[in-house]
């Protein structure tokens, strides 16, 4: 991996990991079209950890916050007493279900849920489902984090499953399902992204793991570059998408699927592509 490749990458996978726009389809699609082919699981895994790190440094007095609240919960037998322990427990009961179906399906993601038709098709089906939410959302007097239920946690927690198909965008599944629960945009985008904590941070822990063989092979300067551009795009990402969701709807990510999408089926089909 070159160093121009290392910032490409890394700026795809920061701008595109929180914005619901999926970052596994455009971390197959910029590659493609520069010319350089698959970047491989390898690249994908060390990227991983910049936007990981942007998320924990963004919400690191929260993540102190809640980690005390889950602890006095657990001490106290009472995990939805105080805000925080229930803020904290809401983030684990989300995290269960992606932890055990991503186990339980773990050769069938890696192989069967790889193709890009696939990838295409839901970048395509997401978006119709934001769609749905946004004009469901017209509909509903909109909560925010203080009045999220447990019943809430375990829906946007199995909303979060629908991203171990490539292509839906982790981001986008859990705002989605949020909104669809009635969770104003901003709280849902603040949500998602404290679920992306346990749930990237263990997968990419995994595949790290599994590919660290063919670590040494890109060069660790470019590793470093990677992540550090991964970690300041990710930040901005972050930054910008909690205060854009306060006085907007996600219909400007939905249009973007939706021409992504076409892209991406004009691309296949052409043989621009390879399916």
């Amino acid at each position: 991996m070159t160093i121009t490749e290392a910032i490409v990458l890394g700026l795809v996978q920061g701008l595109t990991e929180f914005i619901p726009v999926s970052s596994t389809a455009h971390l197959l699609i910029v590659p493609s079209i520069l010319g350089w082919g698959d970047p491989g699981a390898a690249v994908s895994a060390v990227i991983q950890f910049g936007t990981l790190l942007a998320a924990i440094i963004y919400f690191f007095r929260d993540i102190v916050r809640l980690i005390a609240g889950f602890f006095r919960g657990l001490i106290t037998r009472r995990p939805l007493a105080d805000v925080d322990s229930r803020e904290a427990w809401l983030v684990v009961i989300g995290t269960i279900p992606i932890v055990v179906l991503g186990l339980l399906f773990k050769k069938h993601i890696e192989s069967t849920f790889r193709g890009l038709w696939i990838v295409t098709t839901m970048v395509i089906v997401v978006a119709i489902l934001m769609q749905i939410a946004e004009w469901y959302a017209k509909r509903k007097q909109l909560r925010q984090f203080d009045d999220m239920t447990v019943a809430d946690g375990v829906a946007i927690g199995l909303g979060q499953c629908l991203a171990l198909i490539p292509g839906s965008s982790r981001s986008g599944s859990t705002i989605m399902t949020a909104i669809f629960r009635g969770i104003d945009r901003p709280t849902a985008a603040r949500y998602s992204f404290l679920l992306s904590i346990p749930a990237v941070g263990g997968a990419g822990v995994l595949e790290l793991f599994k590919e660290r063989h063919a670590l040494g092979a890109l060069g660790w300067t470019p590793i470093a570059v990677a992540i550090i551009v991964a970690f300041i795009s990710g930040y901005a990402s972050i930054w910008f998408l909690i205060r854009y969701l306060r006085s907007h709807t996600t219909h400007v990510f939905i249009y973007y699927r939706y021409v992504l999408g076409i892209a991406m089926i004009a691309m296949l089909m052409t043989g621009y592509l390879k399916g």
